[in-house]
C-alpha cells in the first residue's frame, strides 16, 4: 500500500501538467520510409517515451526513420479501455502516413514498441491495420514491448478472499480495469478482450505473427504495476525466491539483463551466519523501520482515500467519453474500425490501479497434480506439459531435476517460435502459478507466435516499471538505459 501511495503521487504529479504535453513526431532526415509508433501506459503522456525516442533517432539518424508518439490517450484518458485506445492510435498512425504521403514521402516499413499498458493497445492497433490490408504494402518489422501486462494484471491467487482483491481493483480504472483484470466481456463474444485479442483465429494474433522481430522486456523484482509472469507471458516466476538462484546475465548487460535461454541456474549451498548475527540484524532492521511504519499508519487512509476518489471521479468522465465516442462524436469514424476480429469465424464484437491495484497481494501457486510444472522451457515458448508433486500457496524455492531441452517447432502459419533454451543435464523447475484457463490459453497462443524474452534485473530503484524505460532523466534510472542500448543494439531492425 505504501507503494500505491507513492505511484499515485508520481502519476498525480505528472498529469498536472498533461494539458501542456503535445505528440511528438520525430523525423530528423525527411526522408521517411520505416514509421516506428511508440505508445505509452496507463495515466501516460508521450514525453515519458522521450528518451527511448532519442535515443532511437540518435541510433538510426539519416536512416530514414520517422518516429511517431500519439497523443490521444493521454492523461486519465487510458481508463477508457484498450479497445477506444487502439483505435484511437489507429487514426493517428493512418493520418501520419497521409501527412508524410503529402509531402512526398512513403512509408515502407513499421514498427510498434508498447509500454506497460501500451503494448496492449498496441497489439489492438495492430489487428485494426492488418484488417485493413496495411500489411500488404506496408512491411512488419520490429513488434517490442516493455513491462506489458499481455496476460491482464490479475493477481494468481486461490480462494474467496482472492477474488474478491481481484473484482475490487477491477473496479478502479473503469473499463481499462475490466479489461486489465479479465473480468470484462467483450461485444458479442462472451469472452475478455485479453482473451479475444490472444485467440488463433484472431486478427490481432495474425497481426502479431506478421512481425519479423517479437521481443518483450519484463522487470523480475520491483515492479509494482505489472510483475514478471504477465510481462514475460509466463505461468511461473522463477525469480520469486531470488536468494535462491544464481542469475545469469548477458555479457556486455550485466548485472541488468538476463540470458533468456539459462536466466538462472541452481546457486550453491551458502553457509549461514551465526544465530547471533542473523538475530542482531533482524532487530536493526526492525527498528530501523518503526518510524515508516507509524508514517504508514497515518498516510495509508488518506492516500487510499484519494485515491478510490479520483477513481470514482476519473471513471465517470471516462464512460463520457466513452458515449461520445460510440456515437461517434470523438473525431473517430467508428465505421473504419468495427471490423470482424476474427479470420475463420467472425463474430461481432461490447466495450467492455491498475498499476499497484495489486502489488500488495502474494502470488499462489496450483495445488499438485491439477496443473503442470513450469521450468526454465516457459520462458522461451516451450508448450511441452509436465506433471509434477509439488504442492504449495507460498513461495517455494526452485529444486533440481535431471532434464533434456527439446527443441520444437510452432505453426508455420503463425510464424516460428524462437529457441532459446540451451540443453542442460540439471534444471530448475518451479511451481505453476494459480492462472485462469484463459490466462493459460493465451500463453500458449502468444508463445506459439513466438518471442526473445528478456527478464530484466532493475534493483538500484523501487520502482523498476518506471526505470525500465527512463521514464524520468534520473541518474538512479542507468539500469534503464542499459535495457534501451541492449534494444537498440540486439533486437531493433531498421
Amino acid at each position: 500500500m505504501a507503494s500505491l501511495m507513492q505511484e499515485i503521487r508520481s502519476h498525480l504529479s505528472t498529469n498536472a501538467s498533461m494539458d501542456s504535453v503535445e505528440g511528438m513526431e520525430i523525423n530528423a532526415d525527411g526522408k521517411a520510409e520505416h514509421l516506428c509508433v511508440l505508445v505509452h501506459g496507463l495515466w501516460g503522456n508521450p514525453k515519458h517515451l522521450s528518451y527511448m525516442a532519442t535515443a532511437l533517432q540518435d541510433k538510426h539518424r539519416g536512416e530514414g526513420i520517422h518516429i511517431l508518439l500519439p497523443k490521444s490517450n493521454e492523461g486519465h484518458r487510458t481508463y477508457d479501455g484498450i479497445e477506444i485506445a487502439g483505435e484511437r492510435v489507429t487514426q493517428e498512425i493512418e493520418d501520419a502516413v497521409e501527412d508524410l504521403a503529402r509531402d512526398g514521402q512513403q512509408i515502407k516499413k513499421l514498427s510498434m514498441v508498447g509500454y506497460s499498458l501500451g503494448g496492449l493497445v498496441a497489439r489492438y492497433a495492430i489487428g485494426l491495420l492488418y484488417s485493413k490490408g496495411w500489411f500488404d504494402r506496408v512491411e512488419p518489422v520490429n513488434f517490442s514491448t516493455f513491462a506489458s501486462p499481455h496476460l491482464g494484471v490479475r493477481t494468481p491467487v486461490l480462494g474467496f478472499h482472492s477474488k474478491l482483491w481481484n473484482e475490487f481493483g477491477s473496479r478502479t480504472l473503469s473499463t481499462s480495469g475490466a479489461q486489465l483484470f479479465t473480468i470484462d466481456t467483450f461485444r458479442k463474444t462472451g469472452r475478455p478482450l485479453l482473451s479475444v485479442m490472444a485467440d488463433p483465429n484472431s486478427i490481432f494474433i495474425h497481426a502479431l505473427s506478421r512481425f519479423k522481430h517479437r521481443v518483450l522486456y519484463a522487470n523480475i523484482i520491483n515492479d509494482r504495476s505489472a510483475v514478471f509472469y504477465t510481462c514475460g507471458i509466463s505461468k511461473v516466476d522463477p525469480f520469486n525466491s531470488l536468494g535462491s538462484v544464481q542469475c545469469n546475465y548477458i555479457p556486455g548487460y550485466a548485472p541488468v539483463i538476463l540470458d533468456p535461454a539459462i536466466p538462472v541456474s541452481p546457486k550453491e549451498p551458502e553457509q549461514l551466519p551465526s544465530v547471533y548475527t542473523r538475530l542482531a540484524g533482524s532487530s536493526s532492521t526492525l527498528l530501523s523501520r518503526i518510524p515508516i511504519f507509524a508514517l504508514l499508519l497515518v498516510m495509508i487512509p488518506i492516500g487510499s482515500f484519494l485515491f478510490l476518489l479520483n477513481s470514482g471521479i476519473q471513471s465517470i468522465r471516462s464512460r463520457q467519453r466513452i458515449r461520445l465516442h460510440e456515437a461517434g462524436k470523438a473525431g473517430i469514424g467508428l465505421g473504419s474500425y468495427r471490423i470482424p476480429l476474427m479470420i475463420e469465424d467472425a463474430r461481432s464484437a461490447v466495450e467492455g490501479a491498475f498499476e499497484n491495484i495489486n502489488a500488495g497481494q502474494t502470488q499462489e501457486y496450483l495445488p499438485a497434480g491439477t496443473e503442470e510444472v513450469g521450468s526454465q522451457e516457459d520462458l522461451s515458448a516451450r508448450s511441452a506439459r509436465r506433471q509434477s508433486s509439488i504442492s504449495s500457496n507460498s513461495p517455494p524455492k526452485p529444486f533440481r531435476k535431471d532434464s533434456s531441452a527439446q527443441s520444437e517447432k510452432s505453426d508455420p502459419d503463425l510464424g516460428s517460435t524462437v529457441s532459446l533454451t540451451r540443453t542442460r543435464s540439471r534444471q530448475l523447475e518451479f511451481p505453476t502459478l494459480a492462472l485462469t484457463d484463459d490466462q493459460f490459453a493465451m500463453i500458449r497462443a502468444l508463445d506459439a507466435v513466438g518471442w526473445r524474452k528478456y527478464p530484466v534485473h532493475i534493483h538500484k530503484v523501487r520502482h523498476s516499471h518506471a526505470a525500465i524505460i527512463v521514464r524520468k532523466d534520473r541518474k538512479d534510472f542507468d539500469e534503464g538505459r542499459l535495457v534501451i542500448r541492449h534494444w537498440l543494439e540486439r533486437e531493433f531492425e531498421i
